[in-house]
């Protein structure tokens, strides 16, 4: 069956429900919103066109990793067009994110080697992104010569942002590697399995859903947060303070996520 299914060019239809299966449009927090909202539905049109080509699925998330890398180049970029070609890269990254494991799922060529590459190009992309934040928020570099006392704080402020970034995003992964450690089941990606029984911090978790600033460091919202704070900086008056306050912001806001994700996976029954 395998062979008779990769040695063919299949239909939508086909490819659909071999390569976006109802279990993985239904994973909790494996799909990112904008794959549940729209990319999964134009994402089986390239990748009808990738198994027909020699690509493997590892090449096409070494794609999705350059993709990514380039989203933190692009803000380096300074004013609005530097943070539109950002947000225009993050669609990118995740499209081939989609298409990948597409890729992958038809060809029957799922393997560890290929988890260990998309975690790669979402811890170095998040964490690029975040630094690149930073140096957007010095604007003139040469104030790293000039002014030094101004603009580190915004270098630092980056910088520890991205450190906190992917902290926030290792502790899902510390869960994981604990429960393997212990000989426990793989984790399932449902509500249920992150549920918090009842009490103060489940009661926390629920207002939090509200304002769910914790879920606004992945490459796709931080670039979209670029493209506000870049218009608001046209506003007269306004100007790169926009783009110093947003990466301030983000770094407060982020070490307050980090507190809460670990209280919230130790009062879970994530780690049995």
């Amino acid at each position: 069956m395998e062979t008779a299914v990769r040695g063919r060019s299949p239909s939508l239809e086909e490819l659909r429900a071999v390569a976006q299966p109802p279990e993985v449009r239904a994973r909790k927090n494996a799909e990112h919103w904008t794959a549940e909202l729209y990319l999964r539905h134009i994402s089986i049109y390239c990748t009808a066109l990738l198994v027909r080509t020699r690509i493997s699925a590892n090449g096409v998330t070494a794609l999705m990793i350059l993709a990514g890398w380039c989203i933190a180049g692009a803000l380096l970029i300074p004013g609005i067009w530097g943070a539109v070609l950002a947000l225009v890269f993050s669609q990118i990254q995740l499209y081939l994110d989609c298409c990948d494991g597409e890729v992958a799922r038809w060809r029957g060529t799922r393997s560890a080697k290929g988890v260990f590459l998309d975690k790669v190009g979402h811890y170095t992309t998040e964490g690029l992104v975040a630094v690149a934040l930073g140096l957007r928020a010095v604007g003139d570099l040469s104030l790293l010569r000039t002014d030094p006392g101004m603009a580190y704080r915004f270098v630092v402020a980056g910088l520890a942002l991205g450190w906190l970034v992917l902290l926030n995003k290792a502790l899902n992964d510390m869960v994981h590697v604990s429960r393997a450690f212990n000989g426990l089941d793989r984790l399932p990606d449902t509500a249920d399995a992150t549920a918090i029984p009842r009490g103060p911090i489940a009661t926390l978790k629920s207002i939090a859903r509200f304002v769910p600033f914790h879920r606004i460091y992945h490459s796709v919202e931080m670039s979209i947060l670029a493209v506000v704070a870049a218009l608001a900086a046209l506003i007269p008056g306004v100007g790169i303070s926009a783009e110093r306050t947003l990466v301030i912001a983000l770094a407060a806001l982020c070490a307050l996520s980090v507190v809460g994700h670990f209280i919230a996976i130790m009062a879970s029954r994530r780690l049995g």
